[in-house]
């Protein structure tokens, strides 16, 4: 992190406290700008960093061309629309064509896209795309599902609801056995 930027981003966030009507120079608040401006970089964090370097950090030749699902990966993202928190999972497949990467680096890529000013549906597709791009997969299968906060605090107010938003490429989309059968080990409990 930048010290110039966070002490800027820091006296946006005064200013935005000011003009809510609040006193920034009250004991509880001295401190938030600053706190704001680190909660804020570290938020969006993923504009820093590379899903295909990440990737491309543990590739490894391997001759296995079966499916390889990543389930229940936690992400938390902001909306860009109203910088609100929204979280919730992903759920990541691909089937390796001469290579694969390190397990932890698929959830790498789901933190790096998550960690942006993001809307769900974009999301999904450049984990995807990702995944795809670099390692050269016979197909790829992300599914996300979030709670956004903007929905749930304020506007529409639906605490409960969820968001589901799917992306596929190659053997996803062509054979619906493959397809099912990514639908139906992300859905099931064998651990």
């Amino acid at each position: 992190m930048d010290s110039k930027e966070t002490e800027e981003l820091a006296q946006h966030c005064k200013r935005i406290l000011e003009l809510l009507g609040e006193d920034s120079s009250r004991e509880g608040l001295l401190k938030t700008p600053l706190r704001v401006a680190r909660s804020l970089q570290f938020l969006t964090k993923g504009y820093g960093e590379s899903g295909e370097e990440i990737l491309r950090s543990a590739m490894f030749k391997e001759d296995y061309r079966q499916m390889v699902v990543v389930k229940d990966i936690e992400l938390y993202s902001m909306c860009e629309h109203h910088m609100l928190p929204f979280y919730g999972k992903a759920h990541v497949a691909y089937i390796p064509n001469g290579y694969i990467t390190g397990l932890s680096k698929i959830a790498r890529v789901v933190e790096t896209y998550a960690r942006r000013l993001q809307v769900q549906e974009r999301l999904t597709v450049q984990i995807r795309d990702c995944i795809q791009n670099t390692l050269n997969p016979l197909g790829v299968a992300v599914v996300v599902e979030a709670s956004h906060m903007c929905m749930q605090v304020r506007g529409v107010q639906k605490q409960n609801s969820v968001t589901t938003t799917s992306a596929f490429t190659g053997a996803f989309l062509s054979d619906i056995r493959t397809r099912n059968e990514f639908i139906t080990l992300i859905g099931s409990k064998l651990h």
